[in-house]
């Protein structure tokens, strides 16, 4: 009994252990964004400011166009999503239902292309994206956020339709169905939180990105994404981080709220391919 007591605290000091480590950073994201500037320097550091400043966040609302830098991020996560997902839904579903000689070949070479990083095609997709007159058009973004995701998303949707019992677009095809009929009307309904995990893995993706934004869009700030506008606060000489930090959590705020509201979806697309 003794021993079990003591397994059970173990085990419980290293999971409160864990959640500190990974939940200091956004603490002191807070602290440092509440601080005034001079209190950043003070050695030791202050972990809780003495005159926290909540208005910073309206502040910087006011000064910075943060909403447009969110919205053109909305707008570019939200587009690449959709195409990616149909592109994924199409692929990954015939990866994992049709037997066709180099299809095997051919789910290696997608996997490949996920294995690639972002910056090794920056280069080549500036050129097409130039040749376009896309440059500076959230366009850009959206269809290089797509290159990025579609690899990701179409493993992943093929995973969970391996899954799905075959017999169930049989019986559809038996009842009248074509086959795309019966992945519209049976597979993809079964697959939907299948489907909200992948979309929401997709738009983390897009959200998160830097490397793109930075070189396809123009100066304008009316195109810029956050992630984008938040780098141009830093100084050539004086950086507010109070400032930045602020501007951080705004902008990370979206994708704490839909993890939030997606959760159950998220949670049941990782668990559901095993209950099956």
């Amino acid at each position: 009994m003794k021993r079990r007591s003591l397994r059970a605290f173990a085990l419980y000091a290293l999971v409160i252990t864990t959640c500190a480590i990974l939940v200091f950073p956004i603490y002191w994201l807070v602290v440092t964004a509440l601080s005034e500037p001079s209190q950043l320097r003070q050695l030791p550091p202050s972990f809780w400011p003495s005159e926290p400043r909540w208005g910073v966040f309206g502040q910087i609302m006011v000064e910075r166009p943060i909403l447009l830098w969110l919205g053109n991020s909305a707008l570019a996560a939200i587009g690449a999503v959709a195409i990616s997902m149909v592109v994924s839904v199409l692929a990954g579903y015939s990866l994992s239902r049709f037997r066709v000689r180099g299809g095997q070949s051919l789910g290696l070479f997608i996997l490949t292309a996920k294995m690639l990083p972002a910056t090794l095609l920056v280069i080549p997709l500036f050129g097409i994206f130039r040749n376009l007159e896309l440059i500076g058009s959230l366009w850009s973004i959206i269809l290089a956020h797509a290159t990025l995701i579609i690899p990701f998303t179409t493993w992943m949707l093929k995973g969970y339709f391996d899954t799905i019992p075959r017999e169930l677009e049989q019986a559809a095809m038996v009842d009248g169905c074509s086959p795309l009929g019966a992945m519209v009307r049976v597979i993809l309904p079964v697959s939907a939180p299948g489907l909200a995990a992948t979309a929401l893995y997709g738009f983390v993706l897009s959200w998160s990105d830097y490397a793109y934004a930075r070189t396809f869009l123009t100066n304008a700030q009316g195109n810029w994404t956050a992630n984008l506008g938040i780098t141009t606060m830093k100084g050539e000489y004086i950086s507010n981080w109070s400032d930045i930090s602020a501007a951080s959590i705004l902008v990370a705020l979206p994708i704490l709220a839909i993890y939030l509201f997606l959760e159950r979806y998220l949670v049941g697309g990782l668990t559901a391919g095993a209950e099956k």
